[in-house]
């Protein structure tokens, strides 16, 4: 079967190769996948650099989550068939033709949802959720954002709207605030504005808000927390721009602010069962009715990952960019 590959640390372009591997079999507990598609995320990427917070042995296989359809079932499997469409978030290894997963891992998927949507279910979708989850916010709330128009920020405005929940949108350029604004996606702002802050009152007519969301890092941390109200929780969730957060401790001292990070792969395995399994009914009929969308930017071939990997980086891309094999 063929297989993305990288021999050593790098630009994902630069280091994947496709390469021959054996097909797997599978164990007691576990099922065989053949992939129709998988997405290309960040943490992928990251993760062939080295610089994520999981380093793999090399040689060392790509990608974490996929669309697959069952193609054995291992000793014990009964709540699975062969020929059933399943999605996975967390099975390393992702990006090749068959792949070995823990059954009680895989998500059933209806078929009211499209290949390319299934395919993207679990990993940001599910992050999202469970991200709106762990800030505790009620409907009515404000909640501030940075990233708004990345892929986790447009799903944040979805899911909260979807749930009541304001959510102000902090973009760095101007032309960020009308592509979410041509997505339906309001109460947007960019900091590349003079008088930015007094613009995010205006548009929250003074009411407080509790908790901010920083994905970027550096001193877009700072932006974030100052928005925030007295006792608000500023919650890491990436570092795209910056590995150091910087934030003014008059800030954290005299807003009695709450600093934490989430990292999803830790918060969504402490979730009890009955919860994940509402989040994730809650995701399926968000995205079957329209209210949360998963739109693709592209579809490549295993072969061209170079192609696939420069779009998945491109500045103002909409949608995931997703692997065929």
């Amino acid at each position: 079967m063929r297989a993305l590959i990288h021999s050593q640390f790098g630009e994902a372009e630069d280091v994947l190769v496709v390469e021959e591997r054996p097909v797997p079999e599978p164990g007691a507990g576990q099922v065989r996948l053949r992939i129709v598609l998988s997405p290309i995320h960040n943490h992928d990427l990251w993760t062939v650099r080295g610089t994520y917070g999981f380093k793999p042995e090399l040689p060392a296989a790509s990608g974490t989550e996929a669309l697959g359809i069952v193609d054995a079932l291992g000793e014990g499997v009964e709540h699975l068939t062969v020929g059933q469409r399943v999605a996975t978030g967390g099975t390393f290894g992702a990006w090749a033709e068959y792949i070995v997963a823990n059954a009680a891992g895989l998500i059933p998927v209806p078929e009211s949802l499209s290949d390319e949507s299934a395919a993207q279910l679990v990993s940001m979708p599910f992050s999202t959720i469970s991200l709106l989850q762990f800030l505790d916010v009620n409907e009515g709330d404000w909640i501030v954002q940075n990233a708004a128009n990345g892929a986790v920020g447009r799903m944040l405005a979805q899911l909260g709207a979807a749930r009541g929940v304001h959510v102000l949108g902090l973009v760095r350029r101007a032309e960020g605030v009308e592509e979410l604004r041509a997505q339906g996606i309001e109460n947007v702002i960019s900091t590349d504005q003079d008088h930015w802050r007094d613009q995010a009152a205006r548009l929250t007519d003074g009411a407080p808000i509790i908790a901010g969301v920083d994905s970027v890092g550096g001193s877009a941390s700072g932006d974030v927390l100052s928005l925030l109200s007295e006792g608000g929780t500023l919650v890491a969730f990436g570092a795209m721009n910056s590995p150091v957060m910087e934030i003014a401790s008059s800030d954290v001292i005299f807003k009695q602010a709450i600093v934490k990070g989430f990292w999803g792969s830790k918060v969504i395995q402490q979730l009890d069962a009955a919860t994940r399994g509402a989040l994730f009914g809650e995701l399926i009929q968000r995205v079957t009715d329209g209210t949360l969308t998963l739109p693709v930017a592209g579809v490549f071939d295993a072969a061209d990952i170079a192609d696939a990997v420069r779009l998945s980086n491109t500045p103002g891309r909409v949608g995931k960019v997703l692997l065929k094999f």
